[in-house]
C-alpha cells in the first residue's frame, strides 16, 4: 500500500525530533539580518537555536527580514518523494499572511504534470505556529491509523476551521512594521500601555478583535476566549507558543488548566521567521473549538 508522505515547513513551530519520529518532512522558511551581512539564515531545528540571544537582539534594535519558500525549494523537496513512487500531503503557514502557499501550489502543479499518476494534495492551515503544527500532527495521526490521502484532506480540513488562535504582542511596532498598525496607534498603545488582543480569521490573516491594558489583563483575556470556545478540551493537546516569555505562558498554561484542562499542552518558543514579525513578548494560545471563533468580533 501506497503510505502518503507528509511536508510540512518551520512555521508549523514543531521541533525536528518530534517530525523526525512522526515521519513528517520539513521545508525551512529562511530570515537574514542584514547588519551582519545578510545572507540566507535557515533554522530546520529552532530547539538547537538560540532563541533567547534572538529574542534579545530584536529588543536592542536589530531588524530581521525573512523570504518565502520558493517554487523551486517544494520541488526539490517533493520530486524525490515522487520519484520514490509516494503520494504527497503539504500542509502550510496561511496564505493570509505569507506567499509562501502559493508558491506551493505552483511547484505542486508542475509535478502534478511530471508525476500524472501520483497525488499531491495541499493544505492552507490558515495558521502559523502550532496553528499550523496541531494539524500537522493531526495528519501524521490520520496516516498512521490507515486513513487515505483522500479522506484525510477533507477530515483535515473540518480540523483547521475548528482550531482557535488567540494571541496578545508586548510592543506594537512588531505588528506596525507588518502593516497591521500605523506609527501614531503603535506610539500611543506602547505609551498607554494598551496590549491589543488579536486571532487568525477566518482568511487566516490577523485581526484585532479587542484591547486591554496591562499584561496580565491580556493572560486573562486569552483565557476567557478559551473558556467560550474550548470544545472536548480533555480530549486534545493544547498548544503555547511564546516569544521568550516563559513565565507568561507558564501562567497562561495554569490559567486554562483551571478553567477546563486539556488532555496535554505543547509549549514552544516561536521559531525565528514568524517570530520576528510577532515581536519578542509575544504569547499565543491554539485550541480545538467552536467554528464560529474565525468568525466572531469578540
Amino acid at each position: 500500500m501506497n503510505v502518503y508522505r507528509i511536508i510540512t515547513d518551520t512555521s508549523a513551530n514543531l521541533e525536528l525530533e518530534l517530525l523526525e519520529r512522526r515521519g513528517i518532512a520539513e521545508i525551512p522558511f529562511s530570515f537574514s539580518i542584514p547588519e551582519k551581512g545578510g545572507d540566507a539564515l535557515y533554522c530546520p531545528d529552532f530547539s538547537a537555536f538560540d532563541s533567547k540571544a534572538f529574542y534579545d537582539a530584536m529588543r536592542s534594535g536589530t531588524r530581521v527580514t525573512t523570504s518565502q519558500i520558493t517554487p523551486a525549494q517544494y520541488a526539490e523537496k517533493m520530486r524525490p518523494l515522487l520519484e520514490a513512487g509516494h503520494d504527497i500531503l503539504f500542509i502550510g503557514m496561511s496564505s493570509g499572511v505569507s506567499g509562501s502557499f502559493q508558491a506551493g501550489m505552483v511547484a505542486a502543479a508542475q509535478l502534478r504534470a511530471e508525476f500524472p499518476e501520483r497525488s499531491i494534495e495541499l493544505i492552507d492551515t490558515l495558521g502559523a505556529s502550532l496553528g499550523e503544527g496541531l494539524v500537522v500532527l493531526r495528519a501524521a495521526e490520520l496516516r498512521d491509523s490507515g486513513i487515505a490521502l483522500s479522506a484525510a484532506v477533507h477530515l483535515l480540513s473540518d480540523y483547521r476551521d475548528r482550531i482557535c488562535q488567540v494571541f496578545t504582542v508586548d510592543n506594537l511596532k512588531y505588528l506596525c512594521s507588518t502593516g497591521r498598525l500605523s506609527n501614531a496607534k503603535a506610539a500611543i498603545g506602547n505609551i498607554l500601555n494598551i496590549k491589543p488582543l488579536l486571532k487568525g480569521d477566518g482568511e487566516g490573516k490577523i485581526v484585532n478583535f479587542g484591547k486591554v491594558r496591562g499584561r496580565k489583563h491580556s493572560l486573562r483575556a486569552i483565557a476567557e476566549q478559551y473558556r467560550e470556545y474550548v470544545v472536548d478540551a480533555a480530549n486534545q493537546t493544547v498548544g503555547i507558543a511564546h516569544a521568550d516569555c516563559i513565565e507568561d505562558a507558564n501562567t497562561l498554561a495554569e490559567l486554562i488548566s483551571e478553567i477546563a484542562p486539556p488532555k496535554d499542552i505543547l509549549t514552544v518558543m516561536y521559531e525565528p521567521v514568524t517570530g520576528s514579525h510577532v515581536g519578542p513578548g509575544t504569547l499565543a494560545l491554539f485550541f480545538v473549538g467552536k467554528k464560529g471563533f474565525r468568525q466572531a468580533k469578540s
